[in-house]
């Protein structure tokens, strides 16, 4: 039988169409991310990495997501999604990397070559993948450049159309799940929604109707989507209220709305008038970050971010693990350096659930999460999910209750699993997962708040000649070179009261990021000037010194 090979002459053509700008790309934790008009030649070639993924993987289906998420409404970017609705396998980055700066057609059929060679890749398979968009200008033209890639490299392609990127993650997960004892569900729109909303029912059942939530969806895909859902939803149930929701007027995408806006901004996005006692929530651009914020009886703006839902779910989960008599399943929690020191102490000292710190990326929250039997992670921004083993699953699954309450715990925590999406950080399941817990145990937003209290934190962004001088250890909270400066940090923090500060280069611009925080908003602002002017001298700073 004659080997299978892809159609050179086809790449060669097509590759014609989609020059490639001198622009130095990098795949990193949100895939590829720059100004759209850059983008042409990378979404041609994402097509052909996608195509040969595929391949590697006997067929499997590859999903491919066309977003900049929280990024401003020029920018656009693409990432891979692996069969199990998970990101693209690691060793995989650096290929993607390697293609998309491959400068003409024979450097392109030489890096495919390269890869199929270091892969050990066959093509009799077939190669099968999906994508989705979210709602920028840019997304029509870059489908077309994605659509070349993957036509010249010979997969079969699926248009999912306008999706919210834990969608497109959902739809990956289900198509290669279906037939299988870990089917994951219905690979349609549809069928996610029934999922969500048939969990959300039953976790629902005998609770009080909360009050409708006003959830901000920053004038992204997760309106659209938002209000698709909310037609399986009985008002009497659960309802919501949905502001910036306009995907049509250029300009307003993430514009002073959204998930990061409020968490950077530490206030209500345009458009959202906050009432003392109301719950609020912003997803961003592409549906896969949530905040939760309120203001109290003064009208003072509360945020409770990552950390806080982190906090929130582990808690629930323990006690429902607890009075479901699964005691056996361990419950821990994922976060990096950037969780607020307050939190880290909640959880270990009064829920008593185990935390591990790492890397800043949800990659490395997600593969983390994935050693205990359940894995919450959420990073401060928003982003995050629930993660539960195939252990715990089948535990959950099988275990016969004893006693009515153990059988309701079983229940729940049954559809608690149906809940929460557990392919990726998903704003809309992760909304619905936190509403079900306030309403369980009859909170406000302002008696969640009150499990522990932020410290004050600040981050500042240092620009310097040369990021790469600046290395880390011990999850990104050492610094190791340049020698010397960590204990000269550590000296100036010293200084400080429940002081905190690290420092980072940063992935994706010429900067170091500092971390400070301490135990109030001037000793705060104190140390983060001076932990930046510590940097700024040590790393070449360039302009002036950031100012808080």
């Amino acid at each position: 039988m004659t080997q299978m090979t892809l159609d050179q002459q086809k790449i060669r053509a097509a590759s014609d169409l989609h020059p490639t700008p001198e622009v130095n790309f990098v795949y990193g934790t949100a895939g590829f991310r720059m100004r759209a008009d850059m983008l042409d030649s990378v979404l041609f070639k994402v097509g052909i990495l996608a195509a040969l993924r595929s391949y590697k993987l006997n067929g499997a289906t590859i999903g491919v997501m066309i977003t900049a998420s929280h990024n401003p409404e020029e920018d656009n970017g693409a990432k891979l999604v692996d069969p199990r609705g998970e990101m693209l396998e690691q060793a995989w980055e650096v290929y993607a990397t390697e293609l998309a700066n491959a400068r003409d057609a024979d450097s392109i059929l030489k890096a495919v070559d390269s890869i199929v060679a270091q892969t050990g890749i066959t093509f009799d398979k077939g190669a099968n993948v999906i994508y989705g968009y979210d709602t920028r200008p840019s997304c029509a033209s870059l489908v077309k450049a994605l659509e070349d890639g993957l036509n010249a490299a010979g997969a079969k392609p699926t248009n999912f159309g306008l999706k919210s990127t834990p969608q497109l993650h959902y739809l990956v997960r289900c198509i290669n799940t279906a037939g299988t004892n870990d089917a994951y569900g219905e690979p349609t729109e549809e069928g996610y929604y029934i999922k969500l909303s048939e969990a959300f029912k039953t976790l629902m059942k005998g609770k009080p109707t909360l009050s409708p939530i006003t959830v901000d969806c920053a004038n992204g895909v997760g309106a659209p989507k938002l209000a698709d859902f909310l037609k399986y939803i009985d008002h009497d149930v659960w309802a919501a209220n949905i502001v910036n929701d306009d995907i049509n007027t250029k300009g307003k995408l993430n514009y002073n709305a959204g998930a990061d806006y409020v968490k950077t901004q530490q206030k209500a996005p345009l458009g959202a008038t906050l009432a003392p006692g109301e719950r609020y929530c912003s997803f961003d651009g592409d549906a896969d970050r949530l905040v939760y914020y309120y203001a109290d009886e003064a009208g003072v703006f509360h945020l409770l971010d990552g950390d806080k839902i982190a906090g929130l779910a582990a808690m629930f989960i323990m006690d429902l693990v607890k009075s479901a008599g699964v005691d056996s399943i361990n419950v821990g929690v994922v976060q990096t350096a950037y969780a607020n020191g307050s939190s880290t102490q909640y959880l270990t000292k009064q829920c008593q659930v185990p935390v591990s710190c790492v890397n800043t990326g949800v990659k490395h929250l997600h593969h983390e999460a994935e050693k205990y039997d359940v894995g919450v992670y959420f990073e401060a921004n928003g982003h995050g999910t629930v993660l539960f083993s195939p252990e715990a699953l089948n535990t959950i699954k099988t275990t016969e209750s004893k006693t009515p309450a153990q059988n309701t715990a079983l229940k729940q925590l049954r559809a608690l699993t149906e809940l929460i999406n557990q392919t990726v950080g998903d704003a809309l399941s992760d909304m619905l997962m936190v509403e079900v817990i306030l309403a369980h145990r009859n909170w406000t937003c302002q008696e969640w708040d009150q499990a522990y209290t932020d410290l004050p934190n600040r981050l500042v962004k240092v620009v310097v000649a040369n990021r790469y001088i600046f290395k880390t250890t011990n999850a990104e909270r050492t610094v190791v070179e340049p020698e010397g400066l960590q204990a000269e940090l550590d000296a100036i923090v010293s200084k400080y009261n429940n002081g905190r500060s690290f420092v980072r280069a940063s992935g994706t611009e010429d900067a170091v990021r500092v971390y400070a925080e301490a135990a109030t908003r001037t000793e705060t602002d104190y140390l983060a000037i001076a932990v930046a002017q510590l940097v700024y001298d040590r790393g070449g700073g360039i302009g002036s010194l950031p100012s808080i």
